[in-house]
């Protein structure tokens, strides 16, 4: 795909969604930090349902390290995997407090020492809340990037790669909410509402699809 047909692939979803935010709640780093740990194999939604409840209760590394691993779970037993997450968070809010003054670091080797603290994970923290330029690839970017040609790549990293190399630098901070925006709500996996696609147009999938 050349410059020109990226650039205009950015601009529509821009105009198409002008206000490309996470839609996890959080109002600290910490609070998405915990959020986007917890998002993992789950829905923002019902991510957003339990820390809804557990925000106002703890939202300090101090705080939800003193409800201990049973006393998150209590607040997070709706979310898969709530058992390791537990586990993983009071980990991290430990070392949080030890090692960062209960400050979330704004390096991606920082990060991922954490728990639970993977790749995409420190992405979308370096992204989201300290506006650094990275891209963290979830199934939604990785469809979307395939199926328009943006970015073909066999696995995550690949596709990761090439759209941080691709993304005209002026939609490379909003180009994460964008891409996972369109893939959630119009390029969706199953079946993609094509007619309702800015970029339909532009997207190489088309040529796939026979009525």
């Amino acid at each position: 795909m050349n410059n020109q047909k990226r650039l205009a692939i950015f601009e529509r979803l821009s105009e198409a969604i002008p206000n490309p935010e996470t839609e996890l709640n959080y109002s600290n780093p910490f609070e998405l930090l915990i959020a986007v740990i917890l998002s993992a194999q789950a829905t923002d939604k019902g991510v957003n349902i339990a820390t809804n409840k557990l925000f106002p209760v703890a939202n300090t590394p101090e705080a939800i390290y003193a409800l201990g691993e049973e006393g998150l779970k209590t607040y997070i037993k709706t979310i898969g995997l709530f058992n390791t997450k537990a586990a993983n968070i009071i980990k991290t809010c430990k070392m949080l407090v030890e090692l960062h003054n209960s400050t979330v670091p704004d390096t991606r080797e920082a990060l991922e020492a954490l728990p639970g603290v993977g790749r995409k994970t420190a992405n979308v923290v370096l992204n989201t809340a300290y506006g650094q330029p990275t891209m963290a690839v979830d199934t939604h970017i990785f469809r979307v990037s395939n199926r328009t040609k943006l970015a073909v790549g066999k696995n995550v990293l690949e596709v990761e790669k090439k759209l941080l190399k691709g993304i005209p630098k002026q939609y490379i901070i909003p180009a994460h909410h964008l891409l996972i925006l369109h893939g959630r709500y119009t390029c969706v996996a199953r079946k993609p509402r094509c007619g309702a696609c800015c970029i339909y147009d532009l997207c190489e999938y088309k040529d796939k699809i026979t009525e």
